[in-house]
C-alpha cells in the first residue's frame, strides 16, 4: 500500500493523500520524499492548477513525525544520519508548501500535530472541523517545536505562541482560528459534500485563490470566537509570557494563585528544563525572521537534540516504555546554563 497517494483529477486538481491511517499518517522520510517529488513535478504541470492535501482515515490528518524512527538514533551513528536526513527533507517540504506558486487546500480533520502542522501551515487554504485537535507537542518528549514554529507561533496574537510552545497544549476549533493556525471551519457533516463538490469543480478559471475562498465559504460554518479559551485568557498569557527567561515566566505565574496560572506553572515545570529553555530562546530569536530562516535554525537545533540524552529519555518515557516518568539529566531549570542553551544554536 502506498503511504502517499497522488492523483491528478481532470478538472485541474492534484490530490496528495497521506496514507498511513493506522499510524495517524505520521511522516517518515519516504513519505516526505514522495510529497516533494510530486510537488516538484506538478509545479510546471499545466494539468494541475490547485493542490488538495488530506489524510486517509477518520482519526487525523497527520500526527507528526515518526518518533520511533528518531529514537533509533540513540545508539547508532547511521540512524542519526537517517534522522538528520528526515529533518532536512521535512523542512524543505514545509518551505516548499509555503512558497508553492499554486494554491494548496489542506483538509485538517482530526489530529494535526507537530510535523502535520509544519506540512500544512504554509497552505493557502487551511480547513479545520470540530474534530481537529491541533498542537505542537514536542515539549512532551524532551524535544522542541520545530518545523518553523519560531516563525508561525510568533504570528499568533500577543504571546500565545510562547504559551502554546511551552505547554504543548492541544487546542480545538475556536482556539485554532484565533491562533491564526487555520483559515476556515467546516463541520464534518458538510465535509463530504464539500470534498465531492470541490473535486467536481472547474478550477481552470482566473483568480483561482479568490474562487477557492468563495467556494469554501459556501460550506463553512461560523464559530463564536468568544468561546476561545485563548482569547479569554490572552491578557493573563501576555502578562506571564512576555518575560525573556523561563525563570521570570515561572516567577510571574507564581505570583498568581488562580487555577489557570497554577496549572500552567505545573505544566511547564513538568517538561524537560533543557527543552523549555531552548524553546523560549528559539522563539525569541525567531521574532521577525522568515520561515526559511527559522527552518534553518531548526535544523541546527534538531541536530543538537539528537546528541542530547534528555531527548531520548523523553521519548522513552512517552513513546517507548510509556511510564510517563522521565528521569532527565538536567531535571531543574537551574541545571540548564546559558552556555548550554547557546550550544543548541551553534552549527
Amino acid at each position: 500500500m502506498e503511504d502517499v497517494v497522488s492523483v491528478i483529477h481532470e478538472n485541474g486538481i492534484g490530490q496528495i493523500t497521506l496514507n498511513r491511517p493506522k499510524a495517524l499518517n505520521s511522516l517518515n522520510t519516504s513519505m516526505l520524499m514522495k510529497i516533494k517529488e510530486t510537488l516538484t513535478a506538478w509545479r510546471n504541470d499545466d494539468r494541475v492548477v490547485v493542490i488538495l492535501l488530506d489524510g486517509a482515515g477518520e482519526k487525523g490528518f497527520c500526527a507528526g513525525g515518526d518518533i520511533k524512527m528518531l529514537y533509533a538514533a540513540k545508539d547508532s551513528e547511521a540512524k542519526k544520519l537517517e534522522a538528520l536526513t528526515f529533518f532536512e527533507v521535512e523542512y524543505n517540504v514545509d518551505l516548499m508548501v509555503a512558497e508553492y506558486p499554486k494554491p494548496i487546500v489542506a483538509i485538517l480533520d482530526g489530529i494535526v500535530m507537530g510535523g502535520g502542522v509544519g506540512l500544512s501551515y504554509g497552505a493557502s487554504h487551511r480547513i479545520i472541523t470540530e474534530k481537529t485537535k491541533w498542537a505542537m507537542p514536542e515539549m512532551n518528549i524532551g524535544f522542541f517545536p520545530d518545523v518553523g514554529a519560531a516563525y508561525f507561533l510568533n504570528q499568533t496574537p500577543g504571546y500565545i505562541g510562547r504559551y502554546l510552545a511551552l505547554t504543548s497544549e492541544v487546542i480545538a476549533k475556536e482556539d485554532i482560528l484565533y491562533s491564526r493556525a487555520a483559515d476556515h471551519y467546516i463541520e464534518t457533516a458538510n465535509l463530504t459534500e464539500f470534498m465531492e463538490a470541490f473535486l467536481q469543480g472547474d478550477w481552470k478559471a482566473n483568480n483561482i485563490n479568490d474562487s477557492i475562498t468563495t467556494f469554501i465559504q459556501d460550506f463553512e460554518s461560523s464559530l463564536a470566537m468568544e468561546k476561545s479559551n485563548l482569547a479569554r485568557f490572552k491578557e493573563k498569557i501576555d502578562q506571564h509570557f512576555s518575560y525573556e527567561t523561563v525563570e521570570a515566566i515561572i516567577a510571574s505565574l507564581s505570583r498568581d494563585s488562580d487555577t489557570f496560572s497554577v496549572q500552567i506553572k505545573e505544566t511547564i515545570l513538568s517538561k524537560s528544563p533543557t527543552s523549555v529553555k531552548v524553546t523560549l530562546q528559539q522563539l525569541i530569536r525567531g521574532e521577525g525572521e522568515s520561515l526559511k530562516t527559522c527552518l534553518a535554525t531548526d535544523k541546527i537545533i534538531a541536530k543538537r537534540f539528537l546528541s542530547h540524552d534528555d531527548f531520548y529519555e523523553g521519548v522513552r518515557s512517552v513513546i517507548i516504555d510509556k511510564d510517563q516518568n522521565p528521569q532527565y539529566q538536567y531535571h531543574k531549570l537551574s541545571d540548564v546554563t546559558d552556555q548550554l542553551v547557546e550550544s543548541f544554536f551553534q552549527k
